[in-house]
């Protein structure tokens, strides 16, 4: 299970695939939506809005948001993000920069609270992101189809990440994630919780790794053309607690296309995979890193994912929007085995919360074949 994703306008922290639970719920505390993730999804990459191009430079002509942020999601439920962010550029070829603190809870008792900031430096040569957060969650996890054992994880998290722009449109950089976690299940369901499951209800674990980027968006909050290609290399270490120490990449690729002036063709595709050693909720599967919609984060889990997803996204003047999605997912343990497969389909609505950055408040409705509705309020596009 990773990310919400995805949630202030700002998406200050910045949720990556393979995010657990409790990052999940950081990252709705402390992101616009993808991610996210959701909230903490995926869009928290830095942002590049045309509309600033003539912005003020410098740390003290940026502007101000302040904003209760409602949120629905299957994993916690709906409740509530409070966050303030500080958006500003740093220099005029930089994409501009933010930082942010924000809080969360939702119907279930879930809540979280985070502060991050991202920084673009240099003419974007230099991309930095750094959060700090905690978080007490419930959710479920799927045991099977038929079985599902109600959790609570409760911990802390810090995340970092560095990046360099080698050329215009490429940056490679490393990130450094620290988790400390508590996963407990009501005593009556103790004696059924997967043996696999075990090792990782207590743990502190670090992970390193590599990651790159490829963007030749010309919107990364609202592109309407261009690609986006993310990957990303980690490894695992139990530094203290039970389990072993494990190792996982993931690769997204998005496309936007210009059907018409207010028409968007958005797409998104992803893979993931891990070795045995990766817990739970550091797994691959539908929901999470990925975006998709029409499962809970912790639903469809293996050691392998592939996903592809479309969108379109069409504009009604200056304020509204609606959009029109589906994708079809699969998770287990080869590519080539995808046994547990997922598809679903759905609409939604958006409308533009800012003048000055394309932020779109958005609410989805998605249905999967199973005739499990789910509805998604969120900040910002799901990718």
């Amino acid at each position: 299970m990773t990310t919400f994703t995805d949630t202030l306008t700002a998406r200050i922290a910045t949720t990556k695939a393979g995010v657990p639970a409790l990052v999940l719920a950081l990252s709705m505390a402390g992101a616009t939506p993808t991610t996210a993730n959701s909230v903490v999804d995926r869009q928290t990459g830095s942002l590049r809005p045309a509309q600033v191009n003539d912005a003020k430079i410098g740390l003290s002509s940026g502007s101000v948001i302040v904003a209760p942020i409602p949120f629905s999601n299957p994993m916690i439920g709906t409740g509530l993000t409070l966050g303030a962010a500080y958006l500003f550029k740093t220099d005029e070829g930089s994409d501009p920069s933010g930082v942010g603190v924000a809080a969360l809870r939702s119907d279930n008792d879930s809540q979280a609270a985070v502060i991050g900031a991202n920084l673009n430096l240099d003419n974007n040569r230099w991309k930095l992101s750094a959060m700090v957060g905690e978080a007490d969650l419930r959710y479920d996890l799927y045991a099977s189809d038929d079985l599902q054992i109600p959790l609570r994880q409760d911990g802390n998290l810090g995340r970092f990440t560095l990046g360099y722009g080698v050329a215009p449109d490429v940056t490679i950089g490393g990130i450094a994630r620290y988790l400390d976690s508590t996963i407990t299940a009501n005593s009556s369901i103790t004696d059924v919780l997967p043996p696999e499951l075990q090792p990782a209800l207590n743990a502190a674990i670090v992970n390193v790794g590599l990651e790159a980027f490829w963007d030749t968006r010309d919107d990364t909050i609202y592109p309407t053309e261009g690609l986006h290609l993310e990957v990303s290399s980690q490894q695992g270490f139990i530094v203290d607690g039970l389990g072993e120490d494990y190792h996982k990449t993931f690769a997204l690729a998005d496309g936007f296309y210009a059907l018409r002036e207010t028409t968007i063709l958005a797409t998104r595709a992803a893979m993931c995979g891990a070795t045995n050693g990766a817990p739970f909720f550091d797994a691959c599967g539908l929901g999470g890193f990925d975006g998709f919609r029409g499962y809970n984060a912790t639903q469809i889990l293996s050691t392998r994912s592939m996903s592809v997803q479309a969108e379109l996204r069409q504009r009604f003047g200056a304020r509204f929007g609606a959009v029109a999605f589906l994708g079809f997912g699969g998770a287990g343990t080869g590519f080539s085995d995808l046994d547990q497969k997922g598809s679903a389909a759905g609409i939604g609505v958006r409308y533009r919360v800012s003048k000055t950055f394309p932020v779109d408040f958005a609410v989805d409705g998605s249905c999967n074949p199973d005739d499990e509705p789910l509805l998604y309020i969120s900040v910002g596009q799901r990718f």
